[in-house]
């Protein structure tokens, strides 16, 4: 059993601890996961050092949704959505004392002021092209300059922009680099309306034709393409579907101890986010809670041919909710730059060359 903790304030530790399924599977997997938090205030970075599990956490405000597209990260946050680039030579000397640590450093490069949409959802395409799921308008939205966000989309049923959270939109799929696929909570609108029928009156939509394709589902998150296949997270119930996008017959792939919501992929495998409910007020009377005594919260590692549960990272203290996660392939030990610390950690990066701004390089 690996055991990992990082503690921010003596008040408040973040330790997780893996079986040896997760362990092997991402020692072999040569990369490493981001996974957001909003509960806990933090992007966590889960990598390998060559014989051991490393947690790095980054603390933000309400981080939500991400995405990676090559080198670019970027993250919604409670009001803003911030673009990240890895910058490896800088990583190299992150820490003066240990060259090399890190293989991997996000420096931040753009954000842009949204005010607080409750983003939840986000995606990027490999030209930059960011679409976000702004819930409390019930809505797909880009980025702009002049405003604090640009409506794309909305669901048929939704007869107009304003900020009541009548659905519940929440996730977001691409294909062929465009949206493609939402998930919402309710088929309502009015104020909150998802609620009274949180337990089965989950959605998934199709955005081209923006007709419902499946319902009957219990609080859906995490809509995702891939191998040419249509994955959702029935959260509620604890299930990891795939769904015929023309037909909208659904298929349980496993079922998990634990309220559902982030899904990525590698290779044939998915990892889920696993959450505990902590929130009866809305959270609370989910099926999954009716299967299972007790919750987890982590990432499972589920093979997609069996369904068989491979491993998991247990958040053990500090950490009872996920939202989102990624992959990080080809990167062993990530960093991401510490808004928080002190000038002297201030990089600057051009197209050929980068620097550390450190005290020795001081101008006086």
């Amino acid at each position: 059993m690996t055991v990992c903790a990082r503690q921010a304030q003596p008040e408040n530790v973040l330790a997780c601890q893996s079986d040896n399924g997760f362990a092997d599977w991402l020692a072999a997997s040569g990369g490493s996961l981001a996974v957001s938090t909003y509960q806990a205030g933090k992007l966590l970075l889960v990598g390998w050092d060559g014989t051991q599990l490393q947690l790095l956490p980054r603390h933000f405000e309400k981080p939500m949704g991400l995405d990676i597209q090559g080198d670019r990260l970027v993250l919604a946050t409670r009001d803003a959505v911030t673009f990240f680039h890895n910058d490896a030579l800088l990583a190299r000397s992150y820490l003066p004392d240990q060259p090399a640590r890190y293989d991997a450093l996000y420096l931040p490069r753009t954000s842009y002021y949204t005010t607080d949409l409750n983003s939840h959802d986000l995606t990027l395409n490999p030209e930059g092209q960011v679409w976000i799921v702004t819930t409390r308008f019930s809505c797909l939205a880009s980025l702009s300059h002049d405003y604090n966000f640009v409506p794309c989309w909305k669901p048929s049923f939704i007869s107009e922009f304003v900020p009541e959270d009548r659905c519940h939109l929440n996730g977001l799929a691409l294909k062929d680099n465009q949206p493609a696929w939402v998930t919402a909570l309710g088929e309502t609108d009015h104020v909150a309306g998802w609620r009274d029928g949180k337990v089965r009156g989950g959605i998934l939509m199709d955005v081209a034709s923006n007709e419902v394709i499946l319902r009957g589902l219990a609080m859906p998150h995490s809509p995702r393409w891939h191998q040419d296949k249509l994955w959702v997270l029935n959260s509620g119930a604890g299930e990891l579907l795939q769904v015929d996008p023309n037909t909208g017959d659904s298929e349980i792939i496993t079922i998990l101890p634990a309220y559902l919501r982030g899904l990525c992929f590698s290779g044939n495998h998915a990892l889920i986010g696993m959450c505990k409910i902590r929130e009866t007020n809305i959270f609370g009377g989910m099926p999954v809670q009716q299967k299972f005594d007790t919750l987890k919260c982590g990432v499972a590692v589920v093979s997609l041919s069996s369904g068989e549960w491979i491993g998991t990272l247990e958040f053990t203290a500090g950490c009872t909710e996920i939202y989102d996660l990624r992959m990080l392939d080809g990167m062993r030990r990530p960093n991401i730059l510490n808004l928080e610390k002190e000038a002297a950690q201030q990089a600057v990066s051009a197209p050929d060359f980068s620097y550390w701004l450190r005290p020795e390089n001081a101008i006086v």
